[in-house]
Formats: structure tokens, C-alpha cells, sequence
């Protein structure tokens, strides 16, 4: 299921992307989603699961929302379901700002969750 939700905030320097067949313009460019097929395929291509920190949940609720990356030593970090990922990412109003590649072409890793809408 994807997320009908439109990407809020200024985002100038970022790519737009709201299918998984579009992909970036040039390598280290960075990407900007709140499509959920994108940001599975993303994760899944990097062997990734979605996960949280223990002790950052509230009211029963996943709290902070990370992909635990094989190798990255994530043995701390709590595997919660892709619908419970994406529920809190929805709830949250989130964006996904990701990179598909480095500037020299490598697999990128890169991402961050982004909240346009709470004050800095």
C-alpha cells in the first residue's frame, strides 16, 4: 500500500519520487518520498529491516524509526513489521529522504526521516 500523502516542506534540492520506477537523475542525488512501495523496495535492495530503539516507543507505539542493516551491528535495535513502520511513519506525517547512490556510484545507504511540519 502506498501513501497517498504529498511530500511537505521546502524541498528545492531534492528529487521528487512517487513510484518505485522512477530512480535519480545523477548518482549522490538526493531523493525525497512518502510513497511506502519506494521506501520497501529501497530498504529490501539493501538487505534492510525496519526497525526501532527499545525504550523509544510511547503510548504502545513504535518510537524512533530505523532500518537495521545487516553488518551495521544492529543487535540492539527492536524488528518491527513493515505495517507497524509505516503506520508510525504515516501518523508522524514524515518524509523519506534517501540517496539511491554515492557520487561515485556506489550503493548509498543514506536516509533520513524527516518532520516538515514540527518546529526546530
Amino acid at each position: 500500500m502506498s501513501s497517498d500523502r504529498p511530500i511537505r516542506g521546502d524541498h528545492r534540492y531534492e528529487q521528487h519520487v512517487d513510484s518505485p520506477d522512477q530512480h535519480e537523475e545523477r548518482a549522490g542525488k538526493s531523493l525525497i518520498t512518502t510513497d511506502h512501495d519506494v521506501i520497501r523496495q529501497w530498504a529490501e535492495e539493501r538487505g534492510a529491516s525496519p526497525a526501532t530503539v527499545p525504550g523509544s516507543e510511547y503510548d504502545g507505539r513504535p518510537g524512533r524509526l530505523l532500518f537495521d542493516f545487516p553488518g551495521y551491528g544492529g543487535e540492539e535495535l527492536v524488528h518491527i513489521t513493515w505495517e507497524e513502520w509505516f503506520d508510525a511513519f504515516d501518523e508522524r506525517r514524515l518524509n523519506f529522504i534517501y540517496q539511491e547512490h554515492k557520487k561515485d556510484g556506489q550503493t548509498s545507504n543514506f536516509f533520513q526521516l524527516e518532520n516538515p511540519g514540527r518546529d526546530s
